[in-house]
């Protein structure tokens, strides 16, 4: 007698396995202290501005961490990098580092933080997130970057936020708020379809229902202004990851939007993000190409 499939071919523990990362890859706390230790190094010796409260609860903050060379004037291109962790874990300050392979590009970055499951909904981890964007396109130039030149990019549960960011109805959200607030997004090991999310193990941190799951797939949602979309699955990612992912894509190239889909060789979920720190690396050079893409009118 075989287990009773919940979601495509996989039954409970087929379909947990294909999201428990931290099983496949038990190195995943070196890397976690990897990026903590690169990130204090990166607020150590780069200017940054810490804990800039964009909304009124305590996980409301976000860090900004300004482009090389000044640019008060017409502005430098803002980055904005929205940490993984499934919703549950981790911070802004493991995701500093990210900077470092931007701004020698004249690129300023902004890392923001959000309430963390159990404790906060995915409704409101959505909407504090939209609220993050917000306040970066109103305060923008106070930190040399340009309001109208916004790109994010998140990893993995942060993937999934970046993509909620392109599909918001921005003049609905906050009335003066423009419809094109974000420009393009980059999707690295991103969740787009929370079905399997929520009928896995993980939503016992969650608790989504199923409109919840519904309301936040990036998968439903609709996309009023055509933005470039980058989405980066590694090669060593479990299939349920390359199949969002294409699946994301076959939805841009079906709306008519500009999309790439990379494969990096050699990488998986959590190494996929390491070589961001290097201001020559691939993956740095692709969303470079994306922003020109994004920000050429």
């Amino acid at each position: 007698m075989t287990d009773k499939k919940i979601f495509r071919d996989y039954d409970q523990a087929g379909l947990d396995a294909q999201y428990n990362n931290r099983v496949r890859w038990p190195d995943y706390k070196e890397h976690f202290a990897n990026w903590r230790v690169w990130s204090a190094e990166t607020c150590a010796k780069l200017p940054c501005h810490l804990d800039l409260a964009f909304g009124p609860s305590p996980m409301e903050k976000l860090d900004i961490l300004p482009a090389a060379q000044s640019s008060l004037g017409a502005g430098a291109p803002l980055y904005v990098f929205i940490h993984g962790g499934y919703w549950y874990s981790l911070d802004k300050a493991d995701y500093s580092y990210v900077a470092e392979g931007f701004r020698p590009h004249g690129i300023c970055t902004a890392v923001n933080n959000f309430g963390l499951a159990p404790d906060t909904s995915m409704d409101e981890i959505v909407r504090q997130n939209r609220a993050a964007l917000a306040w970066l396109w109103r305060n923008a130039k106070t930190y040399g970057a340009d309001p109208e030149r916004i790109y994010v990019c998140g990893h993995s549960a942060g993937g999934h936020l970046a993509l909620m960011l392109l599909a918001t109805d921005w003049p609905a959200f906050e009335r003066d708020l423009p419809a094109g607030l974000v420009k393009g997004a980059c999707s690295i090991g991103g969740l787009h379809d929370m079905e399997p999310i929520r009928l896995s193990y993980l939503n016992k941190t969650l608790k989504m229902s199923p409109e919840e799951a519904n309301r936040n797939s990036p998968l439903l949602a609709r996309y009023p202004v055509p933005a470039p979309l980058s989405l980066v699955v590694a090669v060593d990612e479990t299939p349920e990851y390359h199949r969002q992912s294409e699946a994301m894509a076959d939805l841009w190239r079906k709306l008519g939007y500009p999309v790439d889909l990379l494969v990096p060789p050699g990488l998986n979920h959590f190494d996929v993000v390491n070589q961001l720190r290097d201001p020559s690396c691939e993956l740095v050079k692709v969303q470079l190409a994306e922003m020109k893409k994004a920000f050429t009118p």
